[in-house]
């Protein structure tokens, strides 16, 4: 066999490759004439949204490719030698060794019927490095190198056990056992909290300079790649768009679409918040119209303490947010205030209305009032159902309309969201993310509610799909004068959205006010953590 080491030549030279997938009776090209390189120690970035064949590329310079793709034409040269055609026993020999992958999604990439230490441990015993006590003791010493507490304990642990981002630091485990010259990171950090995410690149960041390691990062986010690329390769339809330095490209995009790119991200914008709205922020000196009041919530899972004595107000048609990683208490709090659940203690009123009060079919009705569009829009919408069905059911559910009012307001929503008529005789598994997303608002805006709490509702879309979602939410607030609750982790998209904020860690409040003050005065240790962890916020093209 060729030898895989050669200091003259690039780690990775991928030369005009182009990709197909069989579909339908016939290959259809997916990524047309796609060339870069990574050099010994360098970052890469493929950059692009769903669909720009970022992946696709990524898949297959590992080998990994769907069972329905294949490579057409191009080289695929890991230290010039082209490995495009190696059969998979060919390939094998490389995996883990010379080439590693750090995939997208930590909860399905780990086995959950074996532990922690035998999946790390499985790949030194496929190449037959290392046996018995001191199999054991390079996995703990993996473990704690990627920084997990407790070592010896994680390795006896399942996957379920384990956080997200303790989930992903076993999976950089596995990735550099045998320190690679290159490292795919496919989308290693997109499921993460914003903080969990910094402290992860920060890791792959510093192996790479340890180890020398060349890191191809596959990113929608312009954000991560202004932070942690020494280069750039902008992907669209299957095509470069553009590729060079991250800092030429950012400070001066040659195409419309990386343009475009960069304006979405919102860690990438210029201003600081949001245009103040007079409208929606009543003068000081005219009493508060606050539609949602939450007094010293708690809400008690003994033994644990889920949230404690959380306090904020909503004024009427505006937007308050509410921050925080995983286990700060936001989604529990949303919970109640929707009534969902009745809190421990603590009051919450709804348009003046206790929701103590409130039992059986008067609960069930206020939640006309109060709609939820959830994080996912692939898993909250039922796969069986057209998006009529999907949006016409509330209002079977909240009493009698004729078919013929049903189908109008159906028909009106729908235009509403900016979906065309013929989406309705769609399922949920025809249509895009941004989509999907559509529906979900077109359906918890049918009943005309006077709230809406959006739980996570842009963290799992696309940057450029995303930024259409929000501009769409700011219309609708402006048309229908909407009051949203907007739980999010990213202090980027509440900076752009949000006029108050509400910081949760460990289900109490620890900072909150107006938008523009918590950005530019925080007032705790926690929140300056979250603003810093913005990627690309500091990049000095966007400072």
């Amino acid at each position: 066999m060729t030898s895989l080491t050669n200091p003259r030549v690039p780690v990775l030279e991928v030369s005009d490759l182009a990709i197909s997938y069989h579909d339908g009776g016939a290959y259809q090209e997916v990524v047309h004439g796609v060339s870069f390189r990574v050099e010994a120690g360098q970052v890469v970035a493929l950059v692009g949204e769903s669909g720009s064949g970022k992946t696709t590329t990524a898949q297959s310079i590992i080998g990994l490719l769907a069972a329905n793709g294949r490579v057409d034409r191009g080289a695929i040269k890991l230290n010039g030698t082209d490995i495009s055609r190696w059969s998979d026993k060919q390939l094998d020999t490389i995996r883990g060794a010379s080439i590693s992958l750090v995939p997208q999604d930590p909860g399905s990439s780990l086995n959950p019927v074996k532990t922690i230490g035998d999946q790390v441990g499985e790949i030194l015993e496929i190449h037959g490095k290392l046996r018995g006590k001191d199999l054991e003791r390079r996995v703990v010493a993996l473990l704690d190198r990627v920084g997990l507490s407790e070592p010896e304990f994680r390795a006896r642990q399942y996957p379920h056990e384990l956080s997200g981002g303790m989930r992903q630091r076993v999976l950089i485990a596995i990735a550099i056992t045998l320190k690679p010259q290159l490292i795919i990171a496919d989308e290693p950090t997109s499921a993460l909290d914003v903080t969990v995410q910094k402290r992860i690149l920060d890791l792959i960041d510093e192996l790479r300079r340890e180890y020398g390691t060349a890191v191809l990062l596959v990113t929608h986010d312009l954000g991560i790649a202004a932070d942690r690329a020494d280069r750039v390769v902008v992907l669209q339809g299957g095509r470069v768009q553009e590729e060079g330095s991250a800092i030429d490209v950012l400070a001066s995009p040659r195409s419309a679409y990386t343009r475009q790119l960069i304006a979405d991200a919102p860690s990438l914008a210029r201003s600081v918040t949001r245009a103040p709205a007079t409208a929606r922020l009543p003068d000081e000196s005219a009493p508060a119209d606050d539609i949602v009041v939450v007094e010293q919530l708690v809400q008690a899972f003994l033994p644990l303490l889920a949230v404690d004595k959380v306090s904020f107000r909503v004024r009427r048609g505006t937007t308050h947010a509410l921050v925080g990683e995983s286990g700060s208490g936001k989604t529990t709090t949303i919970r109640a205030v929707v009534g969902f659940q009745r809190p421990t203690s603590g009051t919450i009123r709804v348009d003046g209305t206790d929701l103590a009060n409130l039992n059986g079919e008067a609960l069930r009705q206020f939640r006309r009032k109060i709609q939820l569009v959830y994080q996912n829009p692939y898993a909250s919408l039922d796969p069986r159902q057209t998006v009529f069905g999907i949006i016409e059911e509330p209002l079977l559910n909240f009493g009698a309309v004729k078919r013929t009012e049903r189908r109008a307001k159906v028909m009106s929503i729908l235009g509403r969201v900016g979906l065309p008529e013929a989406t309705a005789l769609r399922r949920p598994h025809a249509l895009s993310g941004g989509q999907r997303q559509r529906v979900a608002i077109a359906r918890a805006l049918i009943l005309e509610p006077q709230v809406v709490v959006l739980d996570e509702a842009v963290s799992a879309l696309d940057v450029t799909v995303q930024a259409r979602i929000l501009d769409l939410l700011d219309e609708l607030q402006q048309d229908l004068g909407l009051t949203y609750l907007f739980v999010s982790h990213d202090l980027a998209v509440v900076r752009q959205i949000a006029d108050t904020v509400s910081v949760l860690r460990g289900g109490r409040l620890v900072d909150g006010g107006p938008v523009a003050q918590v950005f530019e005065q925080p007032g705790s240790d926690y929140t300056r953590e979250l603003i810093n962890a913005i990627p690309g916020r500091n990049h000095p093209v966007f400072a």
